[in-house]
C-alpha cells in the first residue's frame, strides 16, 4: 500500500463536532463492512489472499481517524499529515492509552456472549444499524433498532430492554436528552446504557457517564471490546436483578411477618413491640369486655369427628372476628368454645360500651344465620362487665396480649352464670347504657369471689 498525505482546511472554532461526526460515519461503514467480511474469510477461507489488504485497509484507515481526532482535539503546527504504512514489527502495536489501542487491527475474538439479551440499539444511520444488529445476533442477542430517540422513547414505552446501545447525536431528540429520560424513569432506570457514537470527546464521555451511561464506546470500536462491555453490562443486569428480587423476597416477607404479628397483637401495640419497648403494659381506666360462650358445645363435639368440630369453631370465630372488626373491637383470645374480645384499648374511646353491647347484639344474628348451616344446636351465652384493666404482654417466644383485673374477671363471671341466648350486663355496664338501650333487671347473682351482684338482660 502506497504513503498518501491528506490536506486538511484551517479549521475554526465552530461545528467541531458535526466535522468529526460527519468525517467518522461513513469511514465506520467501511470498517465495520470488511471487518464483518474478514470474521466470515477468516472462519470459512482463513488462506484467502485478500485478507492482509483489507487488514491493512482497517488498520490505515482506522489511524487516519486517529489523526483526525488529533487536528481536532488540539492545534496542529501544520495541517499537512502524511499517514505511512507502519513497519511489519509496528503494525498492531498502539500505545495502550491512545484511541488506537481499541481499535487496532482484527486480532481473534475469544471474548464470548456468555450472557444472551435484548439489547435495543438506537442509532439514525441505518448501516450503523445494520453493522451493530449483525455483530450482536452472531453472539446470540435478540436485537431490536429504532431510528430516532422518539422511536427509541416510543418503543421503551411498551417494552423493557436488557441493554441499549445509544447513538449521541440523532436529528430530533439527542441521546444525551434520550439517556435522561431513562435514567429519570422508573421502569427504566435499571436498564444499562452503553453510548455508541463517532464523537471520542472526554467532555462528552464524562458529561454522558454522568448522567448514568454504564459506558461509552467511540466507532469504529473493536468488536471484542464491545463485546466484552455488553457482556459485562449483562452480568451486572443479571445481578442487579437477582437483588431486586431478592429484596422484593425480604420485603414481603417482611410483610408477611407483621401481618402474622397483627394477627396476634393490636397495632398500636406491636409498634410499639418493634421500636424496641421491653416491657408493654398499661392501665385503661374506662374498658368494656365481652365474654361470649357457645352452649353445650362440648356435648356437640363430643358425637363429632375432629375435623367438623375445628371446622364449625373456625367458622364461627371467623364470622365473630369480622362482626369485632366492623365494630371497631379489639379481639383478645378464644379461650376454649369462648370468644373474648374488649373495647376501649389499646386506643381509649369514650362509646366503648356501646359498641360492645352493639357487638353482642349482632353476635346473635349471625349465630342464627350460622345454624342454617349446620346440624345440631348452637347458641351463645354473653357476659359484658365495664372497667378498669391492665393490658399487656406477655411470652418471650410466642407473644400474647392479654388483659387482668375484676373487669375481666366480672364480665367472665356474667357470661359464666348468664342463660342461654343472653347478654348479661354487671351494673357498672348498665349505668353507662341504662338510657341508651333496653334492659331487663335479672336481679342479684352469686359471683365467686365476689358474693353477690346485681345484673340485667341486654334486650335486642
Amino acid at each position: 500500500m502506497e504513503d498518501f498525505f491528506v490536506e486538511l482546511p484551517n479549521r475554526g472554532t465552530n461545528d467541531v463536532y458535526p466535522l468529526l461526526h460527519d468525517l467518522r460515519t461513513p469511514v465506520n461503514h467501511i470498517i465495520g463492512y470488511a471487518e464483518i467480511i474478514l470474521e466470515d474469510l477468516e472462519e470459512k477461507s482463513p488462506e484467502d489472499k485478500i485478507i492482509p489488504d483489507l487488514t491493512k485497509i482497517c488498520e490505515t484507515v482506522k489511524r487516519w481517524l486517529i489523526l483526525v481526532e488529533r487536528y481536532t482535539s488540539a492545534p496542529p503546527s501544520s495541517t499537512h499529515f502524511e499517514i505511512t504504512e507502519p513497519e511489519e514489527s509496528n503494525r498492531g502495536n498502539f500505545e495502550p492509552d491512545s484511541p488506537a489501542w481499541l481499535l487496532a487491527g482484527l486480532e481473534s475474538d475469544h471474548i464470548k456472549a456468555t450472557n444472551a439479551g435484548h439489547i435495543l440499539v438506537v442509532d439514525d444511520d441505518p448501516q450503523n444499524r445494520e453493522i451493530l444488529g449483525r455483530r450482536l445476533r452472531q453472539q446470540g442477542h435478540l436485537v431490536d433498532s429504532v431510528v430516532s430517540g422518539e422511536a427509541a422513547l416510543d418503543w421503551m414505552s411498551k417494552f423493557t430492554p436488557d441493554l441499549v446501545l445509544l447513538d449521541m447525536l440523532m436529528p430530533g431528540i439527542t441521546g444525551r436528552e434520550v439517556l435522561i429520560k431513562i435514567k429519570s424513569t422508573k421502569q427504566l432506570a435499571e436498564v444499562p446504557v452503553i453510548v455508541v457514537s463517532a464523537l471520542d470527546d472526554q467532555a462528552e464521555i464524562a458529561r454522558c457517564i454522568g448522567l448514568g451511561a454504564e459506558d461509552y464506546l467511540s466507532t469504529p470500536f473493536n468488536p471484542a471490546v464491545l463485546r466484552a462491555r455488553i457482556n459485562t453490562c449483562l452480568e451486572k443486569r443479571r445481578f442487579r436483578e437477582a437483588e431486586i428480587q431478592h429484596l422484593t423476597r425480604l420485603e414481603e416477607e417482611k410483610q408477611k411477618s407483621e401481618r402474622l404479628l397483627l394477627n396476634i397483637l393490636p397495632e398500636a401495640v406491636a409498634n410499639r413491640l418493634k421500636a424496641g419497648e421491653k416491657v408493654i403494659a398499661d392501665l385503661f381506666p374506662q374498658v368494656t369486655v365481652i365474654f361470649a360462650d357457645l352452649v353445650d358445645f362440648t356435648e356437640l363435639a363430643s358425637s363429632k369427628d375432629p375435623e367438623t368440630v375445628v371446622g364449625l369453631l373456625n367458622l364461627v370465630f371467623s364470622r365473630l372476628d369480622m362482626l369485632a372488626q366492623k365494630h371497631g373491637l379489639e379481639k383478645i383470645k378464644t379461650i376454649g368454645d369462648a370468644y373474648m374480645a374488649a373495647a376501649g384499648l389499646p386506643v381509649p374511646r369514650p362509646d366503648h360500651a356501646e359498641s360492645i353491647a352493639r357487638f353482642a347484639i349482632d353476635l346473635f344474628t349471625e349465630i342464627g344465620s350460622i345454624q342454617e348451616m349446620v346440624e345440631g344446636p348452637i347458641n351463645l351465652r354473653v357476659g359484658i362487665d365495664s372497667g378498669p384493666v391492665i393490658a399487656g404482654i406477655i411470652g418471650r417466644n410466642k407473644f400474647s396480649y392479654d388483659l387482668w383485673g375484676d373487669t375481666v374477671n366480672i364480665a367472665s363471671r356474667m357470661e359464666s352464670n348468664g342463660l342461654a341466648g343472653k347478654i348479661q350486663v354487671s351494673e357498672n355496664t348498665w349505668n353507662i347504657l341504662k338510657d341508651k338501650f333496653t334492659f331487663t333487671e335479672r336481679g342479684e347473682i352469686e359471683i365467686k369471689g365476689k358474693g353477690s351482684m346485681r345484673s340485667w338482660i341486654l334486650e335486642p
